[in-house]
């Protein structure tokens, strides 16, 4: 793998050079309260961030039509995220909402997309990717809009230089840095970043930015491994408070508690929101709908999550799922049952959004644990 260093004051330049080609995505720090206090006296940052449309000419970022901003947002917004972004990477392959044909086609075809160019991912959204890869992708038929999307995707990693109280990442071996499935990878030094290079597509673009990019020192590769060392040993210290059962016992906990008390107990707070499915970077169940105008007819799909109440509902009005403690304990088995047997992974990726998002303060971590507890530190 070819590693170059890129001059902080020359980040723009690399941006603008992505941008000619992709539709590019930056991280920009917004400043939302964050809900969950950490129990253990560590000292965290709570600064969240967003991923906006990056604009070279006119210097600024752009926002969604429905955003009430007329100038956008500065270049200077734009930050190097210390970890993943608030929503989750699968909204740019398959968006909550999204019209999939149309009975009039001809008449109101869009114009083709720019590729997508997503910077600041982190590797457990990279994770997360081989989860929708096998849903969307595998089997006879793969989806046509996500397959075009993944394929076109320019993906820019980076390094997590910090992490928030839910994030757990490493409690299922999964590293707060990439080692595979991107196309560059940015790490932070002080005075620049490390550029990795991942793939053919991303050797083509490296090699028109060749002025602003020197090959990476030994030191300097020196330096970024030992960043990299600190931020694992900070993460592993505090994740031993919360005794988060290593992942070759997923499996086992999830299956031998299906009658655990644990999903009745957590469940007494759930409103239901499906805000845990809905910020999973895994989850990926939708509903097709149809919606119909005069000029025209639409068939779209939608995310749709196991936590709502008519989700496996059947034509005749049966429901395995009527209670909601059923339903929470289904989307633990798919995650740690349906995955592991079929993908060999969870398809969990320990972000921590689901925690983050909850109203009713349900906590991943707090339910794996107490499944471990009842089967391997029965007490009588």
């Amino acid at each position: 793998m070819e590693t170059y260093f890129l001059k902080a004051e020359d980040i723009f330049r690399f941006y603008d050079r992505i941008s000619c080609d992709f539709e590019l995505y930056v991280p920009v720090k917004i400043e939302i309260p964050s809900r969950v206090k950490c129990d253990y006296g560590f000292s965290l940052p709570g600064d969240d961030y967003l991923l906006k449309k990056y604009s070279p000419v006119r210097g600024a970022v752009s926002l969604d039509d429905n955003t009430k901003v007329s100038n956008g947002v500065n270049k200077e917004e734009i930050v190097f995220n210390e970890y993943r972004t608030i929503e989750p990477t699968r909204t740019f392959f398959t968006p909550a909402k999204e019209e999939i044909c149309s009975y009039f086609e001809e008449e109101t075809k869009k114009p083709k997309e720019k590729p997508l160019a997503l910077c600041g991912i982190k590797n457990c959204d990279l994770f997360s990717l081989k989860i929708q890869d096998f849903v969307f992708l595998g089997g006879n038929e793969p989806d046509p809009l996500y397959e075009e999307r993944r394929e076109n995707a320019l993906i820019i990693s980076s390094d997590c230089t910090s992490f928030k109280e839910v994030c757990f990442c490493k409690a299922f071996d999964i590293n707060p840095h990439v080692s595979e499935g991107f196309d560059i990878n940015l790490s932070p030094l002080n005075d620049g970043y490390l550029v990795d290079v991942g793939s053919e597509k991303a050797k083509k673009i490296i090699e028109s930015i060749k002025d602003i990019l020197t090959p990476a020192t030994a030191g300097q590769l020196s330096a970024r491994e030992a960043k990299r060392d600190s931020v694992i040993k900070r993460l592993q210290g505090h994740l031993s408070h919360h005794k988060i059962p290593k992942k070759d016992t997923l499996q086992d906990i999830v299956l031998s508690g299906y009658n655990s008390q644990v999903w009745q107990e957590q469940v007494l707070t759930c409103v239901e929101c499906a805000g845990c499915v809905f910020m999973c970077d895994t989850c990926h169940c939708f509903l097709l709908t149809d919606e119909r105008s005069v000029e025209n007819a639409k068939r779209l799909r939608i995310w749709d999550g196991c936590m709502f109440k008519n989700f496996a509902k059947v034509a005749g009005g049966a429901n395995p799922l009527k209670m909601r403690y059923m339903r929470l304990r289904n989307r633990y088995l798919k995650k740690f049952d349906f995955f592991i047997d079929n993908l060999g992974i969870q398809a969990c990726c320990g972000c921590g959004r689901c925690i983050e998002v909850c109203p009713g303060k349900i906590d991943i971590r707090y339910i794996l644990r107490k499944l471990y507890e009842e089967k391997f530190l029965p007490t009588h």
